[in-house]
């Protein structure tokens, strides 16, 4: 619901690439929407790559190379080629190209046109997690001469060791975006969001680390709120960072470079990725570590809502876009609408025979 939430956001205040967005929405909400939005980056990607890591050692100690491969194929390969090759081109052709070309003219040749053959929209998470998942395949086969250590009990990692690892974390996302600017730059062929890449790939192994050591049962309840307490005085300071480097005049050197504006907003995104991953996990164990009727239907079809919500959330706001609301208040009535469509929309989806092992 967050990725709905965030990409509506992208469609309202402009604070991102969107196929459709609705005009200048003035400085006010892009302000507000950019703080909700650069927020969500910092950490939700990052939350997402380290929970999915965390069960990957288990399923393939269990299935073994060849069918936990196949099942990753099966649940993230599918997927991503029915959306990128299918529900995708069809969705852009009826948005944007309908009234210009056929649709035989635009795809294949027009949409491959600009080299992006994969993970075309939401979907690059899917597919970065995909390659993630066969890297640690080939890991496992390579070194499967050593024994498998077993999951064991061990302490949460201390204080310091955390504000080590978000501090290398941040001067290693500081050294990629001098090659690779954020917003700017990705890996054309597969859309990967390259400026990223640092976090991305150091919280998945964290996942896999985790799993083996049991950390998320051994995080202590003072370890989770203390992080939880800096997590959200990381996130009020978003604003005054922006104002000390001038992202407020125009200045965009806090996307990348060799200047210390960089330096400062990898940082403080590197602190709020750990600190909102080890307070979330602390607050949904400790508050919300059961299941009701409403996230027992919101669980199953959590994959596929978030599957097929691109295109949903975007027709419906262009059905909707002659109503003249504040964009705010017109983001939060739309989400209201969409995320039980998605939701919905995916339930009758799954109930498609054959589609429970994919979805």
């Amino acid at each position: 619901m967050l990725v709905l939430l965030h990409h509506l956001m992208v469609i309202y205040a402009g604070t991102g690439n969107w196929i459709y967005t609705e005009g200048n929405p003035g400085v006010v909400v892009n302000a507000l929407g950019g703080w909700f939005c650069a927020t969500n980056q910092a950490y939700f990607m990052e939350l997402f790559l380290l929970i999915s890591a965390f069960f990957i050692p288990g399923s393939y100690d269990r299935k073994g190379a060849g069918r936990f491969l196949k099942d990753r194929l099966v649940r993230l390969g599918i997927p991503l080629l029915i959306y990128c090759w299918i529900i995708n081109p069809l969705f852009v052709w009826v948005l944007k190209y309908r009234d210009i070309m056929p649709l035989w003219r635009f795809f294949p040749g027009e949409y491959f046109s600009g080299g992006q053959i994969l993970g075309q929209g939401p979907l690059w998470f899917v597919e970065t997690l995909l390659i993630f998942s066969l890297i640690y395949i080939l890991w496992r086969v390579a070194t499967r001469s050593r024994k498998v250590k077993t999951t064991k009990e061990t302490k949460f990692p201390r204080n310091g060791i955390i504000v080590l690892f978000a501090l290398l974390l941040g001067l290693s996302g500081f050294i990629v975006r001098l090659f690779w600017v954020m917003d700017v730059d990705s890996f054309g062929l597969l859309n990967l969001q390259l400026p990223f890449f640092a976090q991305y790939i150091a919280l998945f192994i964290i996942g896999l680390v985790a799993y083996r050591n049991n950390w998320f049962l051994k995080l202590t309840d003072t370890i989770g709120r203390q992080w939880l307490i800096t997590a959200l005085v990381l996130i009020l300071l978003w604003a005054p960072m922006m104002l000390f480097n001038g992202a407020v005049d125009g200045d965009i050197s806090y996307r990348g470079g060799l200047n210390w504006q960089s330096l400062v907003h990898t940082l403080w995104e590197s602190f709020l990725c750990v600190s909102m991953c080890i307070g979330l996990i602390y607050a949904f164990r400790r508050y919300l570590n059961r299941r009701g009727k409403l996230t027992g239907f919101l669980v199953p079809n959590a994959y596929t809502a978030y599957l097929i919500h691109a295109p949903i959330i975007t027709i419906i706001a262009v059905a909707v876009q002659d109503i003249t609301l504040y964009p705010l208040l017109k983001w939060a009535v739309v989400a209201v609408v969409a995320i039980p469509v998605c939701f919905g929309i995916s339930s009758l989806i799954r109930k498609i025979p054959y589609t429970d092992r994919m979805l």
